[in-house]
């Protein structure tokens, strides 16, 4: 797989200078004969059975996004802003491909992107900051395989298709676990024998594109500097929490995997490894894998909804414990990880619960109370960007996920270091 081809990289620096002599925005050059604009940027996040897509234009702006979902299933459906379209979906690549066709239909050919960049899960100790995907980068990412099973294939065949149908593209990836790569070694490792260390099991920590955008956009909201203290609270169906102190991570909830920390969805949390061991001999492996990563957290506790909004709305007693198991824990180990900042001064709600969940804020906010968090329960209710009462000793925000402008984000401030 050759994705760093350097006949594409001459045309992309003949083609920059071109652009300065200019003055123009757009990345004008020719790749096998044809006219290329390249001012745009493609951002894939790939799943196991869908690919989320998303365009935006070198300056940041967003031009379109859309979903392939049901991937290898009979009711597979593409949407490209809000229009579905009929397309083939039956596998990764023939769903890709019908995403380049569905954007091309959509005036947004091949011909117009700058750039490909990725969401990849798990970067492991060796990738800890965005890269432009080489054949020695995309075997990095094959190698944490075995770290993220259930998420870095796709996204690797995602980056091998994509070399396959464009191969002059550029690609670059961006990393979930990147940002936590400033957490102290003592927050990091196990206490386990070194020979464990040596199979990458330690604490790595997810949702990194989340917080890292999180730090951008707070200062913006806020219309102040970002505060020295923030307990960052990434809550959707999968959650986690953030420590970042002087906008670094020094703490969170997820550890060798999504698995660990706050009650999410369909996954427990906190798990005490000698009950996993059990349900392993109880149920076997796969069953139990099964069991942690799709029947438990929210949909265990409830007996069988996932969703926080089908939570809140039902009046049933375990939906309502469901919920507050949730609350608990997130006030539970808010309290580990303002300890690991020595302090706080700013909460900042995100992700699909995050941002819409009244509730579930309050209840949280309710539970910082005690550090003099007090909540504007009217400006929670409407889901205003600042949460917090004018007496408030702590700042509370709502900070919209923009995890797909972080990654094209940071694969532009790669291309313009390239340059």
């Amino acid at each position: 797989m050759d994705v760093h081809a350097g006949a594409w990289d001459k045309a992309a620096r003949d083609s920059q200078g071109d652009r300065r002599a200019d003055g123009q925005g757009n990345d004008s050059r020719t790749r096998r004969g044809e006219t290329v604009s390249g001012a745009r940027i493609l951002v894939l996040n790939a799943g196991s059975s869908s690919i989320k897509v998303s365009v935006f234009e070198r300056t940041g702006a967003a031009v379109m996004s859309g979903l392939a979902e049901g991937i290898g299933a009979p009711s597979g459906r593409l949407k490209i802003d809000g229009e579905t379209r009929p397309a083939p979906l039956d596998d990764h690549r023939t769903a890709l491909t019908s995403v380049l066709e569905a954007l091309s239909a959509a005036a947004c050919p091949v011909t117009d992107l700058a750039a490909a960049a990725h969401r990849v899960v798990h970067g492991g100790r060796e990738l800890t900051a965005a890269a432009r995907v080489t054949d020695a980068v995309a075997t990095e990412i094959e190698h944490c395989i075995p770290l993220a099973p259930l998420h870095n294939p796709h996204s690797l065949a995602a980056i091998r298709t994509l070399s396959e149908i464009a191969p002059e593209l550029p690609q670059y990836a961006s990393f979930d676990t990147a940002f936590h790569a400033t957490v102290p070694e003592v927050a990091a490792r196990y206490a386990l024998p070194p020979e464990a260390e040596r199979l990458g099991i330690r604490r790595y920590g997810f949702h990194g594109l989340s917080y890292a955008a999180l730090t951008q956009h707070l200062p913006r909201i806020s219309g102040a500097p970002l505060p020295a203290r923030v307990l960052a609270l990434h809550l959707g169906n999968g959650a986690s929490m953030c420590a970042i102190h002087e906008g670094r991570s020094v703490a969170t909830t997820m550890g060798y995997s999504p698995l660990s920390g706050l009650t999410m969805g369909t996954r427990p949390g906190d798990l005490d490894a000698n009950a996993v061991l059990r349900l392993a001999r109880e149920h076997g492996l796969e069953n139990t894998v099964h069991l942690l990563n799709r029947e438990s957290g929210l949909r265990g506790l409830s007996r069988g909804k996932s969703d926080m909004r089908a939570l809140l709305a039902d009046d049933s007693a375990d939906s309502a414990f469901a919920v507050e198991h949730f609350c608990y824990w997130a006030c539970r180990h808010a309290g580990s990880l303002i300890a690991a900042m020595g302090g706080l001064d700013a909460v900042a709600f995100t992700g699909g619960i995050g941002e819409h969940a009244a509730p579930v804020r309050a209840r949280i906010a309710r539970g910082l109370g005690w550090l003099g968090l007090e909540l504007d329960e009217e400006a929670n209710r409407e889901a205003r960007p600042q949460l917090h009462a004018g007496g408030s000793k702590i700042g509370a925000w709502i900070v919209p996920a923009q995890e797909e402008r972080q990654i094209a984000a940071e694969a532009r401030a790669l291309m313009d270091a390239e340059a």
